[in-house]
């Protein structure tokens, strides 16, 4: 929020300094009395004294209001105290030369755009100056040209100078707009975070008030289900950055949550958790933490029905080339030595259907003890949440 508030107001004061946000008229620029913003206010800053007074005069019939300053230092206190469109600069004066001056007019905020004014055979220093961050150059030349030309330049510098402003004023306002949608998406995750926490908990009461067996235990694997989506959510709300998700970071805390419901049983079972750095999108680490739950859920179920302890080891492993793989190990009975299960299947039938969905399939790795199962990914790419 204090970043919009700083925003807004870079907004109003540029707002403030827009000369193109005053009344415009469309004419020639280098014609006479057709001025493309109407009487735009001009320091033109020139030690010649009789310079100064005929800039002044031509420029006020070519649709300018003109203010003059003697030196840089005079017209650097009129730049500080004033509201100037545009500022005009002759490169020699006493004091500060023209070229100091403008090294000090652009290291300033918001500062106007500056033209600056040589002679003939200034040209190497013009070249100089619109490299420092002049936005054009004149030179001066003898007769009424030179205030045409000096009036058009004033123009074309004062139009490029209107549309920066407005390609910032529009950066700040998308920069703003895309602040504001992450805080609904962000609010958006934490409501659902909510809500889903809520049905665990009416899961939590039923299982509770339950005496059969097989129901509690279908409803545990229904509250490990909500955990494994409520999750992601909770890291959206508090992290940075809502387009992605550090998949070892949410699975290492899935495995911590798994690792608490299943110790409650009769069988020791030990999980252990290895992972390489894997950034995914969201929807792409619901569906892998929806998978490592139900294989980790049918593991400890079915592989160590005959025994008092075993393990249970997961893994993420950054392949290259934006794919990645999550093996489920245990060192249990093995899927040909092991008993039947009695469950309902709908675990395998999920990871069938989200291994589809990832366009992946769950392969059986050979090991010597137990089971191991690896499912394959490509990374997706994480989509904009302005898109």
């Amino acid at each position: 929020m204090q970043r919009l508030h700083h925003q807004a107001g870079q907004l109003r004061k540029l707002r403030r300094c827009d000369p193109a946000a005053r009344p415009v008229s469309v004419g020639d620029p280098g014609s006479r009395g057709s001025p493309a913003i109407a009487d735009p206010r001009i320091l033109y800053v020139d030690d010649d004294d009789g310079l100064r007074r005929l800039v002044q005069r031509a420029l006020k019939r070519r649709g300018f209001a003109v203010e003059t300053a003697a030196s840089a230092e005079e017209g650097l206190a009129a730049l500080a105290s004033g509201d100037f469109a545009l500022v005009a600069i002759d490169h020699y004066m006493p004091g500060k030369n023209g070229r100091e001056m403008l090294d000090e007019i652009v290291s300033r905020a918001d500062h106007p755009p500056v033209v600056f004014v040589t002679g003939n055979d200034d040209t190497a220093v013009a070249v100089e100056a619109i490299h420092a961050g002049a936005s054009d150059f004149v030179v001066k030349t003898v007769g009424e040209s030179f205030f045409d030309l000096l009036a058009g330049r004033f123009r074309q510098a004062l139009a490029r100078n209107a549309l920066e402003l407005e390609k910032r004023r529009m950066e700040l306002d998308l920069r703003a707009a895309n602040e504001r949608l992450e805080m609904l998406i962000r609010e958006v995750h934490h409501r659902v975070s909510n809500s889903l926490q809520m049905v665990l908990s009416f899961v939590g009461m039923q299982a509770n008030q339950t005496e059969v067996a097989e129901a509690r235990d279908i409803l545990a694997s229904t509250q490990n289900r909500i955990k494994a989506i409520s999750k992601v959510h909770q890291n959206l709300y508090t992290r940075g950055d809502i387009q992605t998700m550090d998949l070892d970071e949410y699975l290492a805390s899935l495995i911590a949550e798994l690792r608490g419901s299943i110790s409650e049983g009769s069988t020791a079972i030990a999980m252990t958790f290895a992972a390489d750095p894997v950034e995914v999108s969201p929807d792409e680490a619901v569906s892998i933490g929806v998978v490592v739950n139900e294989l980790v859920t049918n593991a400890a179920k079915y592989a160590f029905a005959d025994r008092t302890e075993g393990t249970i080891a997961v893994s993420l492993t950054d392949e290259g080339e934006g794919s990645y793989t999550v093996t489920v190990a245990d060192d249990g009975a093995g899927m040909g030595d092991a008993p039947e299960p009695q469950g309902t299947g709908l675990g395998m039938r999920i990871v069938a259907a989200i291994s589809r969905s990832l366009d992946s399939e769950l392969d059986r790795v050979p090991c010597e003890n137990g089971t191991a199962q690896r499912l394959r990914v490509r990374k997706r790419q994480a989509a904009s949440p302005a898109s």
